[in-house]
């Protein structure tokens, strides 16, 4: 498993700007995903992650855009990652910095 413990990214948007926490686990062989901010946190349902190389790819849901898929993912090297968001009606959401701090 890759990128198991908590990352921060930054990321700008009109709608956000600041520091974004993923906190990845193992759980019992699957992964787990937990995201952090600042203020209230949209309800997340994370429906899939899989791990490409040192890249993993997820897809999910959020209560504030009912219906439509959210596709993600994170690439890891070493202590740093880099990543996207893709967002329908809001395009593609850069994950920037990636650090790992826990």
């Amino acid at each position: 498993m890759i990128g198991i413990g908590t990352w921060q990214c930054r990321v700008d948007t009109m709608f956000f700007k600041g520091d974004v926490k993923f906190k990845i686990t193992d759980n019992n062989g699957k992964y787990g995903l937990e995201i952090i901010m600042d203020g209230p946190v949209p309800k997340f349902e994370i429906k899939n992650i899989r791990e490409e190389g040192n890249t993993l790819r997820a897809t999910g849901t959020v209560e504030m855009l009912p219906g439509k898929e959210i596709e993600s993912e994170l690439t890891f090297n070493g202590d740093t990652c880099e990543g996207a968001l893709k967002v329908p009606m809001l395009g593609k959401i850069k994950l920037k910095d990636g650090k790992k701090v826990g």
